[in-house]
C-alpha cells in the first residue's frame, strides 16, 4: 500500500513538473550537487553505463530520461542529459556528473544553486 501511494505521489509530481516546464521555458533555480567517484561503469536508472568523467549527464527525481537541460552556474553553462534518478539527499534537486559539474565550476563548492532550463524531452 505504501509503495502504491509513493508511486502515485511521484507520478503526480512528475505530471505537475512536466506541465510547469512545458509552459515555461525560463530557467528554474535548483540546488545541485555532483556525483561520480566510485560509480564509473555502473548502470544508471535508464540503463546507460555511467561515465562520470567524460559525459555530461544528470540525475533528476522526476524528469524523463533523455531530457536535455541547460545548467548554468555563474558565467558557465553546460547541456546535460537526464540518465539517472536522484539526488537522494533531502533538499537537493539535481545531481550532475563530475564532468558536467567541473565544466561549470561546481566541483569546487560541491553543492550550490544553479539555473536549470529544459531544452527538450
Amino acid at each position: 500500500m505504501k509503495s502504491c501511494l509513493k508511486m502515485l505521489l511521484v507520478a503526480g509530481v512528475f505530471a505537475v513538473s512536466l506541465a510547469v516546464f512545458q509552459g515555461n521555458a525560463q530557467a528554474e533555480t535548483q540546488l545541485a550537487s555532483w556525483y561520480g567517484p566510485g560509480l564509473e561503469g555502473n548502470l544508471t536508472a535508464s540503463g546507460d553505463v555511467f561515465e562520470p568523467y567524460t559525459e555530461y549527464t544528470a540525475a533528476s527525481p522526476y524528469l524523463p530520461f533523455g531530457t536535455h537541460l541547460l545548467v548554468t552556474y555563474g558565467d558557465y553553462s553546460v547541456v546535460v542529459e537526464v540518465t539517472d534518478r536522484g539526488p537522494y539527499v533531502a533538499g537537493r534537486d539535481i545531481d550532475l556528473s563530475e564532468a558536467a559539474a567541473e565544466a561549470i565550476g561546481l566541483t569546487y563548492t560541491g553543492t550550490d544553486y544553479v539555473d536549470v532550463q529544459v531544452l527538450d524531452y
